[in-house]
């Protein structure tokens, strides 16, 4: 059976590491390369860089940043925002990173998944979903505007039975795709891992969106990163029992202190888990 793995995320704005809730709010958490090289020696299982300004402003992901990085540590890293092409996916590897994640651009053109996934490896390719789960009736939300999406199959789009949305651009354009579906087609093209955070649960460290996080790895043969929501030692827990996942991302816990990797660790091993001591 496969270790389970802590993921800290470096989410980075204007060169430095930022954190939020529900994607706002933001607060400075120090510098990139520095926070990844001790997580590095803090024993996380990988890292996960995110430009969360790329694809709202239209440009590339840091690639200075990402080199510095790969410099400093040993783990494997992955790295997203604002990736637009298989180029793109290509540059990132070269500078240093072990996988890229791509969330609006694979929506807006699914066929950059199979693409990267063959020319590449589905290994290097991680599909990201931010999903907020929908309440009421999306005709009756004010001022909805999904994105016209002439490329996505009519199997993904929301229906009745939907209980999660995609959201693009750092959790900015509503798309009236249906997550979960979403995944598995995804998978389908080639994706190779799933990197799932809920909007909803982003920053609150009320715990994961366990019912979303399970839904979705039921969908899919790949691994499930598990993504927003951490906020006691429990909530790792359940997000790889009742919410299956395959590895967990936290973010403010470990940034400001409040938890170390090592004592996510320890505790999960305590209980059972297999997780890398």
């Amino acid at each position: 059976m496969y270790a389970k793995r802590i993921i800290p995320c470096l989410d980075v704005k204007d060169g430095r590491v930022v954190k939020g809730t529900s994607f706002v709010g933001l607060r400075d958490a120090g510098d990139p390369v520095a926070c990844a090289r001790l997580y590095d020696q803090m024993g996380a299982d990988e890292l996960v860089l995110l430009d969360i300004m790329a694809s709202h402003e239209g440009r590339g992901t840091m690639l200075e940043i990402v080199r510095q990085v790969a410099e400093q540590v040993f783990i494997p890293f992955t790295v997203g925002g604002g990736i637009k092409s298989v180029e793109d996916f290509t540059v990132m590897l070269k500078a240093g990173a072990d996988k890229v994640g791509v969330n609006s651009a694979a929506v807006r053109n699914p066929a950059l998944i199979a693409e990267a996934a063959k020319k590449l490896g589905s290994q290097c390719v991680v599909l990201a979903i931010d999903a907020r789960r929908i309440r009421g009736s999306r005709a009756k939300d004010t001022g909805y505007k999904p994105e016209t999406l002439a490329d996505t199959p009519a199997e993904c789009l929301l229906n009745a039975h939907s209980r999660y949305e995609v959201y693009l651009n750092g959790g900015r354009v509503p798309t009236g795709i249906d997550a979960v579906r979403w995944a598995a087609y995804g998978v389908q093209l080639g994706a190779g891992e799933i990197l799932l955070t809920s909007m909803d649960c982003d920053g609150q460290k009320d715990g994961y969106e366990l019912e979303l996080t399970c839904v979705v790895s039921d969908a899919v043969s790949v691994p499930v990163i598990a993504s927003g929501g951490a906020g006691v030692l429990p909530h790792f827990y359940d997000a790889f029992t009742a919410g299956k996942a395959d590895a967990v991302l936290a973010a403010s816990l470990f940034h400001f202190g409040e938890l170390s990797v090592g004592q996510v660790k320890e505790y999960l091993c305590g209980r059972g888990v297999n997780v890398r001591i």
